[in-house]
């Protein structure tokens, strides 16, 4: 009988749900360029062990079909990316980083907005938007980061993505998880779009103390020892941009939002922040993912008159709201977490359906960074056939080769030692730029800029915040090192939300 055939230590109050660092950035690179021996770093760790030959196996689960599937392809392909350069001895740089602290955020402007164009896979500054900001980091990026690990796969065996396709079904993503847990006893699960999927298959992963990383940007608050979650959060990407779009345009916010998980918590993030930077929410509604006609929505949009409006709309069905929203004349400024960063509607729709699309984005194909643009080129070669590549994709290709580096320092891919290793403190070169994972919460510290989308759908950037720590969950007092959670919070247990009840 298989180890995962029956359950293993179920913590008893995981969730039932269905539905700065002491290192400055160039301190990290001369750093994590060294060796680094998990002997001296982690002295307890299991002894590398000897090794049958078999692949390692990521498990992953995507939408590749049903109406999240514009998601899902792109970080199948992120994943097959991956796990390719991995397979051929490549990897990012980055290693663990002992002793970490917090970053705070930091930020810095461009003198003008620079306006960005794409030719094929080629991207172009064609207006760099005047001097550069202080620090000579927004639009210039020399480093190197894509460099030989050493390793052919992890620790010399080949590693082979278990992939199987979610459907856009959470219930079959629950079977999907069982099976790659119990058949096919995957080394690590890599699974997840909408919070929905994750929260489904989440107390399986528990059930099993299974190794599970969730790639996407979301609503914050789960405190996982099983889960690391490596996409920002609404504390990385709600306050900046809330607080842009008040300065910027006023302070009458309108806000539609994805009727579920996902939409309901960063609606209550918006709710909650915008009096503190002046701005209030006039009015909120939430959508069934199910729906794609929206001229009842438009309507009430146009009475309240808003200065703006916060649209957190999930999945090909809800991407109509723009073309719509267009077509009836609503020109009024909006500000996302989600859209044009990950489901490309400025591509996808003609213009000016995008036009005044604001997001404090972690990463999106038009990055404007050496880096990013010979991360784009190995993407291109790949998939020749690819429309864009969104913040999600990059998530899960830089995290797969997280887990690679984890695995290659703890000298094994034993689950628990990985884990360990991790929770160390992680840093890699992204294409997006430096991210930091913070042991305490498995959450990730981003490199968050404000894209903004104009009249004919060119992307350009006006504002950076080179480091924005995932601090929530640590002002809630969690650390899952020294006190394992299986919970996810939610505004509702932090008394600073109920103020704006």
């Amino acid at each position: 009988m298989s180890k995962r055939d029956s359950q293993t230590d179920v913590p008893q109050d995981a969730t039932t749900e269905d539905a700065g660092l002491g290192i400055g950035r160039r301190g990290f690179l001369a750093g994590s360029a060294a060796a680094v021996s998990a002997a001296t770093v982690l002295p307890d760790l299991k002894k590398a062990k000897a090794q049958d030959g078999s692949p390692v196996k990521i498990g992953f689960i995507e939408d590749e079909s049903g109406n999240l599937s514009v998601y899902g392809i792109q970080k199948l392909h992120a994943a097959q990316l991956a796990v390719k350069e991995i397979n051929e001895g490549k990897t990012l740089k980055g290693g663990a980083n002992i002793g970490t602290g917090g970053y705070g955020p930091l930020a810095s402007y461009a003198a003008n907005a620079p306006t960005i164009s794409k030719e094929g896979v080629a991207l172009d500054i064609v207006n760099a938007g005047g001097d550069m900001s202080g620090d000579a980091t927004v639009f210039v990026e020399d480093d190197d980061v894509f460099v030989d690990s050493g390793d052919q796969g992890i620790l010399g065996r080949e590693v082979d993505l278990v992939s199987v396709d979610g459907q856009s079904n959470n219930a079959l993503w629950q079977q999907l998880t069982r099976r790659l847990i119990q058949e096919d006893e995957v080394d690590v699960l890599v699974a997840g779009f909408a919070s929905a999927e994750r929260e489904a298959i989440r107390p399986i992963v528990d059930q099993f103390n299974q190794l599970y990383f969730y790639t996407n940007q979301y609503e914050g608050g789960v405190a996982d020892a099983n889960t690391f979650c490596t996409g920002p959060v609404c504390e990385q990407q709600v306050i900046p941009v809330v607080q842009y779009m008040v300065e910027k345009f006023g302070p009458r916010c309108y806000t539609i939002a994805a009727d579920y998980n996902f939409g309901q918590l960063t609606a209550a993030w918006t709710k909650a922040f915008a009096p503190l930077v002046g701005g209030e929410i006039i009015g909120e509604e939430f959508v069934p993912l199910s729906v794609s006609e929206f001229s009842q929505v438009i309507a009430r949009i146009q009475q309240a008159k808003p200065d703006w409006v916060m649209t957190l709309l999930v999945g090909q069905n809800h991407h109509n709201y723009y073309p719509q929203a267009a077509a009836a004349g609503l020109s009024y400024p909006m500000a996302s977490t989600v859209n044009m960063a990950q489901g490309y509607e400025h591509k996808r729709f003609p213009p000016p359906s995008l036009n005044q699309m604001h997001n404090a984005i972690q990463y999106q194909l038009e990055v404007p960074t050496a880096r990013n643009r010979a991360f784009v080129k190995r993407w291109m070669d790949m998939f020749p056939q690819d429309e864009y590549i969104g913040e999600m994709a990059q998530n899960t290709y830089f995290t797969v080769h997280m887990y690679a580096q984890a695995a290659r320092l703890a000298g094994t891919t034993d689950q628990e030692t990985v884990k360990r290793a991790l929770e160390l403190g992680w840093a890699i070169e992204a294409p997006e730029g430096a991210v930091f994972l913070e042991p305490g919460t498995h959450h990730c510290a981003h490199y968050i800029r404000l894209a903004v989308c104009d009249e004919n759908h060119d992307v350009f950037f006006v504002r950076e915040w080179p480091m924005i720590q995932a601090w929530w969950l640590q002002r809630l007092g969690v650390n899952l090192v020294r006190n394992p959670e299986y919970k996810q919070y939610v505004p509702d247990e932090d008394p600073f939300f109920s103020m704006f009840g």
